[in-house]
């Protein structure tokens, strides 16, 4: 089956570029792009009226509540919004009930994610069992059984020696462990980033410093055992430093963010609204613009949702109680073009933190916009407007900080290996 796109305004994030022109795909791999391309006999052309045709979305860290808690969100459902939201693969989290753990559960959940699910789907596995930080899981048969990375989650390990053997054991088997750094005694029942703000407010929080120490003493560990690493979200200026020494240092380091803290900021929480309670808390303005700066310079790679679903009974509570966490498969894309909008970050900048860094960093083909890459792409209008409607989104769990907002921005088309997952009525 031959694929053309014609009159697109390719996105590569590789030469950070945009030209217009066309892509041809065969049997779900792309094989040409150029300004003009000659249509093969029978292939499917598909006019992209000037609208951008890019990598589709890898994105680190979905939270899929499969097992024991589908009903806040099922790899069905999550299949659907991540095809909606442009996102062709997602790298799931370890974090369920029970967690995984095991090779068998890990094995449970790529089966009902490859019977379910319209998109790439690929594992992380615990980095420790139960995520107590205690006792390591079985990297090997886990790594066997599909498991990409490890990770706790938000579960910081607080035993340094059973971390650093832990670190050991991944740099033996070439393992990446994907860490929050945090400082678990600062941050523990905190619910807001301390400031004059918080004070005012009456609320839990803890210090920004408490992420420039979880960073500092990962840093360390990772000089001592050599180990594949990467910050699941940094989030504040005070943590840059340490991560540029580290990478100057030429260790095997990489760093995400997640697109609330690029676009949303403490003040949000406003009047004690929960959809805007997630973790680590929203910073403050001066913390997101730097955030900001370091995706465009590249010391923050990547660039997440964090989709993190939870049901409404959980988020209906006192901001100090409710559970942290915000569903954003389909609202990733249109939230980083409020970035482009804005002129901190051009589109090829978006889909370098958002594709192709993510892929390398995994070792995976896709993110990029090349001959021999598998066709998962996505075709979007980076200027559509529209309100956002919570209770439109395919999520099961409808806990968006950005219900009733203005945005711009809207996926036409995602496609992965070829095959059409999803097309804008």
């Amino acid at each position: 089956m031959s694929l053309l796109f014609t009159n697109a305004r390719l996105i590569d994030p590789e030469s950070l570029s945009e030209t217009h022109g066309s892509l041809l795909v065969q049997d779900g791999v792309i094989v040409n792009l150029g300004a003009e391309i000659a249509v093969p006999e029978g292939a499917e052309v598909i006019d992209c009226g000037g609208k951008c045709l890019a990598p589709g979305i890898v994105d680190i860290g979905v939270k899929v509540c499969e097992p024991g808690e589908r009903h806040k969100e099922s790899y069905r459902s999550a299949g659907l919004a991540a095809a909606a939201g442009g996102i062709t693969t997602m790298v799931t989290r370890p974090d369920t009930d029970p967690c995984i753990d095991s090779p068998e559960t890990l094995e449970f959940v790529t089966r009902r994610a490859n019977e379910a699910a319209p998109v790439n789907v690929v594992p992380m596995a615990a980095l420790t069992k139960g995520r107590e930080g205690k006792e390591m899981t079985e990297f090997g048969f886990l790594m066997d059984a599909g498991a990409i990375a490890f990770t706790d989650c938000d579960h910081v390990i607080s035993d340094t020696k059973v971390y650093s053997r832990a670190m050991t054991y991944a740099r033996s088997l070439g393992a990446l462990v994907i860490a929050h750094p945090q400082e678990p005694g600062l941050s523990k029942g905190a619910a807001v980033t301390s400031g004059k703000f918080a004070s005012l407010r009456g609320l839990p929080a803890v210090t920004p410093m408490a992420e420039r120490m979880g960073l500092d003493r990962d840093i360390a560990l990772i000089e001592m055992t050599g180990v594949k690493y990467h910050a699941d979200q940094i989030t504040t200026a005070r943590a840059l430093p340490a991560l540029e020494r580290a990478k100057a240092n030429g260790f095997d380091i990489t760093a995400g963010t997640s697109i609330h803290h690029l676009t949303l900021n403490e003040l949000d929480v406003a009047d004690y609204r929960t959809f805007f309670k997630i973790k680590p808390p929203l910073r403050s303005e001066e913390d997101r613009l730097a955030v900001v700066a370091a995706v465009k310079s590249g010391l923050i790679d990547t660039i997440s949702s964090m989709h993190t679903p939870q049901d409404e009974e959980s988020k209906r509570l006192p901001f100090e109680e409710a559970a942290s966490g915000a569903v954003a498969l389909e609202t990733l894309l249109p939230a980083a073009l409020r970035l482009f909008h804005a002129e901190q970050l051009t589109l090829p900048e978006l889909f370098r933190a958002m594709a192709l860094n993510p892929a390398n960093r995994l070792g995976l083909p896709s993110g990029r916009l090349s001959a021999g890459a598998p066709a998962d792409l996505i075709m979007f209008d980076a200027d559509a407007p529209f309100v956002l409607d919570r209770f439109k989104l395919n999520s099961k769990s409808k806990n968006t900080p950005f219900d009733g907002q203005r945005m711009q921005g809207k996926v036409l088309a995602t496609y992965v290996a070829g095959q059409a997952v999803y097309r804008r009525d």
